[in-house]
């Protein structure tokens, strides 16, 4: 038997949806730091060495306290307050960099991910290389250091998805995006979805991709996925739509893109999921946008940590 060539799980994905980084915070932090919840943004930390305590909210998604004494990233991709104490001192290594997803929440890859991923750094096979040109950057002034900081950030996040992607049982990943492209033949199939979304995706044009017959396929989609494969194929089309609306595109050059009959039946189905127009979800969207980040009665930084 042939062996199936590997294909890449991420890069279509990462290309149509951008994650952003921004480092913020290289250094100790004193006291108790808090990091409050801001829409459409996440958090990475890295703790190279040192250790502290995390604590939550109840009912957060995330463990009310953890604690990270070994070095760990701490990887929080949807809007999540959490708090750190006795964090890390003089003779520690930490940094932090805001994450902000292109679509905030609505990111493929926002939405299917835990509330909070914890990983030791002795996990991730090659990060240490990454790492070491990150903290270099932060610890000197140089042309660009900041720039490059942030494009290191991004390295790092790609890694901690490639680990995630290659080890479904120890991730512990929720039914989502993510566990189907952590399954081999269905890898296959999103694959072709995220690449070419205006193409006719028949059930059995799918099924054939992934090599299996089409009633153990849709089985395995529901079961690994959580959606049918049809109703998944709509939602990522949606998702490249409301991108593309966000980017100033007509409805009716996105319709010819992804392979409706024309504007209307496009508008029909955005209208139908989502419960308004394209129209009236663009200014929606837009009027969120305009309402400034309100903590302790002030308009407050969105990328800045308070310490108390």
């Amino acid at each position: 038997m042939r062996a199936t060539p590997p294909i890449d799980r991420l890069s279509s994905l990462l290309e149509r949806f951008r994650v952003r980084a921004h480092l913020f915070h290289a250094g100790p932090l004193c006291g108790v730091t808090t990091f409050a919840a801001q829409p459409g943004r996440g958090f990475l930390h890295v703790l190279r060495r040192g250790e502290m305590v995390v604590t939550h909210a109840p009912r957060s998604g995330a463990p009310r306290k953890i604690v990270v004494n070994e070095p760990t990233l701490l990887f929080y991709p949807r809007p999540l307050a959490h708090h750190f104490h006795n964090a890390p001192t003089e003779d520690s290594d930490f940094v932090c960099a805001t994450i902000d997803f292109d679509g905030g929440d609505a990111h493929p890859l926002a939405r299917a991910l835990p509330p909070l991923v914890r990983l030791p750094l002795r996990e991730v096979a090659g990060l240490e290389q990454s790492l070491a040109l990150l903290f270099a950057e932060t610890t000197r002034v140089l042309c660009g250091h900041r720039l490059l900081a942030d494009r290191l950030f991004e390295v790092v996040l790609i890694q901690l998805l490639r680990w995630l992607l290659d080890h479904p049982e120890e991730s512990r990943l929720p039914v989502g995006l993510l566990t189907g492209l952590g399954d081999p033949q269905l890898a296959r199939v999103l694959v072709g979805l995220h690449d070419l979304p205006g193409a006719p995706w028949p059930l059995e044009r799918m099924a054939q991709e992934a090599g299996m017959s089409r009633s153990a396929f849709a089985a395995r989609f529901k079961a690994t996925v959580g959606t049918t494969p049809s109703d998944y194929l709509a939602h990522w089309r949606l998702s490249i739509v409301q991108a593309r609306l966000r980017s100033g595109d007509s409805i009716k050059a996105i319709a010819d893109e992804l392979g409706y009959a024309n504007a209307s039946a496009l508008s029909r189905l955005f209208t139908q999921k989502l419960g308004m127009s394209p129209r009236a979800w663009l200014s929606q969207r837009a009027e969120h946008e305009r309402q400034p980040v309100i903590r302790d009665g002030s308009t407050t930084d969105r990328s800045r940590p308070a310490q108390s």
